[in-house]
């Protein structure tokens, strides 16, 4: 599709997911990318172990050549080939101790492996449940859900959780192959159909779920909503806790999370999901501020228009549509401002893949 993309990594939020945008699109599109300045503003810029096992595992998967990549690294090159469909393991912490993002490395492969010929099955060591990225609660439950509306074909499992900063954990993927992705029209969200939750924790006092479990009741009783929340006790190698609020709607899924760390209150962890919720409740839009920037890629590649109203316009959502009008530079329109409410309308390329 022509000659290689160069991709600015410190471009607007400035985070990893310009690079797995970039690396997704790259491998499925046939196309070599450079990827300059990766993470430049964070305190440790560069490739840490969740985006250099993406980068390693987006090369493996495509048979391609990975230029620079190194724990640190800036710079780096990808020349992909064929797709190819197999039985894969990758561990986060594999070059170094780190509990990177299970989820994230998930959600690099899935649109890729969707465009081999046969059924994938992909293993990831690494953090289930950490700072600054999806629960896999949320891909499973959120995520796969809606993009499978598309036509994707996907499966995750958390076999064992690994929290941050500790690690440890493991999850099962499985990603069928497709031949073309189908729009989505994700205007009204309808009326709210069931609002669930979880209330976990590793290898802490059980109290605490309760006490979150409480708390999150307690909130939304103050606005008339009702939660059936279940309690857990997850298998871990370290200790943490969590809520995840799922609200289901007639033609939508939203996710809210927030994890527990050292100092923080259980009470505060229930408020911090709740809050998320409520903006979100609050705005009658039809998907969640975390959901639009993971499924931009998915329909500028699909066939058709889609759409969708968003509860905020994050930085994070408008560096992914940059990033992708790199590679495919017509047919997404913005309205709103960020920070804001909004829509997003793409018109797709609907691309078939040919592969293996």
């Amino acid at each position: 599709m022509g000659d290689t993309v160069y991709i600015d990594g410190s471009y607007g939020e400035g985070g990893g997911q310009i690079l797995r945008t970039s690396l997704s699109l790259g491998a499925i599109l046939g196309r070599e990318v450079e990827i300059n300045n990766i993470r430049t503003g964070r305190k440790d810029p560069g490739l840490s172990s969740q985006h250099l096992i993406s980068a390693e595992a987006v090369a493996k998967i495509t048979g391609g050549e990975l230029i620079g990549a190194e724990l640190g690294s800036q710079k780096i090159r990808l020349i992909p080939r064929n797709i190819k469909s197999g039985e894969y393991l990758f561990d986060v912490a594999e070059k170094r101790g780190s509990a990177g993002s299970t989820g994230m490395v998930f959600q690099t492969l899935a649109p890729i492996l969707a465009f081999a010929k046969r059924e994938s099955i992909v293993c990831i060591k690494g953090g289930t449940h950490t700072k600054w990225s999806p629960p896999i609660d949320y891909i499973r439950e959120v995520f796969l859900p809606v993009v499978e509306r598309t036509g994707f074909i996907g499966k995750i499992e958390t076999v064992e959780w690994g929290w941050y900063p500790k690690g440890g954990g493991k999850i099962k993927g499985t990603i069928s192959p497709i031949k073309e992705l189908k729009s989505l029209d994700l205007i009204e969200r309808g009326s709210l159909k069931s609002l669930t939750g979880l209330s976990v924790v590793s290898n802490l006092s059980l109290s605490i779920v309760g006490r979150q479990k409480n708390r999150v009741k307690m909130l939304l009783k103050d606005r008339g909503i009702d939660i059936n929340i279940n309690i857990m006790k997850s298998p871990s190698k370290g200790k943490g806790t969590f809520v995840f609020i799922l609200a289901e709607f007639e033609n939508s899924l939203a996710g809210f999370s927030s994890l527990g760390e050292r100092g923080k209150s259980a009470e505060k962890v229930a408020d911090e999901a709740v809050v998320q919720f409520l903006a979100y409740y609050d705005s009658k839009a039809c998907i969640d501020p975390y959901l639009s920037d993971q499924l931009i890629l998915y329909m500028v590649l699909a066939s058709g228009r889609s759409q969708f109203t968003c509860s905020k316009i994050t930085r994070h959502l408008l560096t992914n549509i940059r990033t992708i009008q790199k590679f495919l530079p017509k047919g997404i329109k913005v309205n709103g401002k960020e920070g804001e409410r909004g829509s997003v309308s793409v018109k797709g390329v609907g691309w078939k893949g040919k592969n293996e």
